[in-house]
């Protein structure tokens, strides 16, 4: 995938919103008994939403540029979209009516030493700083210890979308609910992309995932949008077999675009149990390779 372009995102993406709502979920009445297309026709969508039909049609051509908050909000309850995608759209038209520009690479983000500190000093508790597109940026013992099977390939940074779209046998036997996580992850990299059209390296991770994996391809074209949310994660590990986790991820405001993920589990489960054997097994293994480097030195 060379380019992200704008305007088959915001085709698709209304394309496909329009199609999945039939007009009895809205209250119009159904002419007819042979529809000829998925969903709501156009003219309908422009009779919620309150514009013109050509003014809908431009719309969806993938043309938002100038459309007004108020417009947006009324094509976003027309079109019924959750919080994820009514925010999407707005991503889409920001940028619809942002001046065009080549690709970007953004500059490495370096992880603060004091924020490294904060991670160093949770220590009963798997925690890391990622960005939107799931690149590890930095993670405290346990956290290394709960992702080992993340971190066991070469590549760095880690992706934990790379780990779960091209290591599908590894991560579905960590990943418990793995086809809830593929799809949050394709859904949460399409999110991204609405907020950031030109990244190259987004453009670049997208086009990857695609390329080697047909189940990203099938989740991508979906157009689902997600939220980066607090919520549960299960997961097999290796060394301490089920964990039931509590997920918080946290935006960084003074780091735009970098989120901080904490894992904890209610004390006295048996997650919490299995987590006190993880941060035992974690630090057993901090010391010897700290002995190795040692002996070596």
């Amino acid at each position: 995938m060379a380019t992200m372009d704008l305007r088959t995102q915001i085709r698709e993406f209304l394309s496909s919103r329009r199609a999945r709502i039939t007009p009895e979920q809205t209250g119009l009445a159904a002419y007819g008994g042979n529809r000829r297309v998925k969903g709501l026709r156009r003219e309908e969508v422009a009779l919620l939403a309150g514009v013109s039909v050509d003014y809908y049609v431009r719309m969806e051509r993938g043309s938002l540029a100038g459309a007004s908050d108020g417009v947006l909000e009324a094509l976003a309850a027309a079109l019924q979209l959750d919080e994820a995608e009514r925010d999407h759209l707005f991503h889409l038209a920001r940028q619809s009516g942002a001046p065009s520009g080549p690709r970007r690479r953004r500059p490495a983000v370096t992880v603060r030493s004091t924020l490294r500190q904060v991670l160093d000093a949770i220590s009963d508790a798997p925690a890391w700083i990622g960005n939107a597109r799931y690149d590890v940026l930095a993670m405290n013992q346990l956290g290394r210890a709960l992702y080992s099977p993340v971190l066991a390939g070469p590549r760095r940074p880690a992706n934990t979308a790379r780990f779960v779209y091209l290591n599908p046998e590894v991560a579905r036997d960590f990943f418990v609910d793995y086809d809830r996580i593929a799809g949050d992850v394709a859904a949460k990299l399409r999110m991204e992309a609405g907020r950031n059209p030109h990244d190259e390296e987004l453009i670049a991770l997208v086009g990857e995932l695609s390329t080697c994996s047909e189940l990203f391809r099938q989740r991508w074209a979906s157009q689902d949008v997600r939220l980066h949310r607090s919520g549960r994660k299960r997961v097999r590990h290796p060394i301490v077999g089920r964990l039931d986790l509590d997920v918080e991820s946290l935006e960084l405001p003074a780091e735009p675009g970098l989120h901080f993920i904490v894992y904890t589990a209610p004390a006295g489960t048996p997650t919490a149990d299995n987590l006190a054997l993880l941060a035992s097994w974690a630090a057993t293994q901090q010391t010897l390779a700290t002995e190795i480097e040692a002996h070596n030195g």
